[in-house]
């Protein structure tokens, strides 16, 4: 076992406490909360805080290089395997070869989009993150796809309705968020919008960036076509540990990107070279050129950190933080968005000030972001209830500066 499975070994069972976590979770990331001391963080929807391991896991894969050179292949290529089988874990995959790393997000959707040799419909929101929604205007302006987007009700929120009346017009490939960047907002009816689209003949495509790792993830039911996620956030392994998640059904279909390389040769250190291009079976076939190694050892720890704390405890830890840090914002008249409905690990207060104050939060210690008009705060596990209570009080007042 693992420093990592002893940690949380020691937290026993049933729902996270907090003296626990500070006494057998905090020392898993002591560098970080060391470096750190006198802020508060609350961008872990943004960037995950590392784990004192994660260090040792990148220094394993520079020492293979520098021991064994060329042989090194074979302790990567290990590391990425382990990597698809943790991802597959996570997000309940029907097995590891539906998992295709990718170096981000984008990176996947490019992959799925170039799968079609004709122009095609896309339906998507008008919530997707910047990289998602960049791409899909960069097709379009060449012409290779055009877009029906959704647009969010005056609440800012979605349901299934506004994808129905979407959909109706037809699509190929339909784009959306589980959870939302901007907003937060957890889409409750995503099977439901999933189910809508399959029965219309649209392929879907869904983004877990905010979910996988932030709260329960089945893909095995889900019925998505494809999905995309990464260790950036919630899994705290830094950026170019992303993935593509393709479904069983299209892992040896007609559908083939022109996203390729040597990688998705069958054994590519094979070097053979056939007229006619060969690939390997299920995502194997999928994959592209020499892939960045580090970021799967970058991963680890993240990955093993989340399965072992149970992604089920993690959310309801946080949705009680949320609730904490949300009920202070509430007493003191602060609107939050979508108070009472469905969120992701953050929340979201309306601010036509929210850059200037995310600006000034920091100034006073407090790590927050903005997303347009929204200020966005996400507490994780290590935060104590005392961050909240000092973070709350500042963001009041800055708000109230304004």
């Amino acid at each position: 076992m693992t420093e990592i499975g002893v940690a949380v070994a020691a937290l026993g069972a049933g729902n996270l406490q907090e003296a626990e976590l500070r006494r057998h979770i905090d020392p898993l990331f002591s560098q970080v909360l060391k470096e750190t001391r006198g802020r508060i963080y609350l961008a872990n929807h943004s960037l995950g805080r590392p784990l004192d391991r994660t260090k040792a896991d990148v220094e394993e894969a520079l020492s293979a290089w520098y021991a064994s050179l060329d042989e090194a292949w074979t302790d990567w290529q290990a590391e990425m395997t382990l990597f698809r089988s943790q991802v597959a874990k996570l997000i309940n995959a029907p097995g590891a070869d539906c998992v295709v790393p990718k170096a981000s997000a984008g990176q996947g959707l490019r992959a799925v989009l170039n799968c079609y040799d004709a122009p095609l419909s896309v339906v998507a929101t008008r919530s997707e993150f910047d990289s998602i929604d960049m791409i899909l205007k960069a097709y379009a302006a060449r012409g290779r796809i055009t877009i029906n987007w959704v647009k969010p009700r005056a609440d800012r929120w979605y349901n299934a309705g506004d994808f129905a009346t979407a959909l109706s017009a037809g699509g190929d490939l339909l784009v959306v968020s589980m959870v939302f960047f901007d907003t937060g907002q957890l889409l409750t009816e995503i099977d439901t919008v999933i189910g809508m689209a399959r029965a219309r003949g649209a392929n879907v495509f869904l983004d877990l960036y905010h979910a996988a790792g932030a709260l329960p993830v089945d893909m095995s039911t889900l019925g998505a076509d494809f999905a995309v996620g990464g260790s950036y956030k919630y899994l705290r392994g830094g950026p170019g540990a992303a993935w593509l998640y393709v479904h069983p059904r299209h892992l040896d279909g007609p559908l083939r990107t022109l996203d390729t390389g040597w990688f998705a040769a069958p054994g590519p250190f094979a070097f053979r070279r056939p007229e006619r291009p060969q690939f390997a079976p299920a995502a194997d076939g999928w994959l592209e050129s020499t892939p960045a190694v580090l970021p799967f050892y970058q991963a680890r720890a993240g990955l093993e950190f989340a399965l072992e704390m149970g992604v089920e405890r993690l959310r309801s830890y946080s949705l009680i933080q949320q609730v904490d840090l949300a009920g202070r914002f509430t007493e003191e008249g602060i609107a939050i968005l979508g108070a009472h409905q469905p969120r992701g690990a953050f929340i979201a207060i309306p601010s036509s000030k929210a850059t200037a104050a995310a600006a000034q939060l920091l100034a006073r210690g407090v790590v927050a972001d903005a997303r347009g008009d929204l200020l966005r705060l996400c507490p994780d596990i290590l935060n104590t209830s005392q961050e909240l209570a000092e973070a709350a009080s500042c963001i009041v007042n800055v708000l109230r500066s304004f």
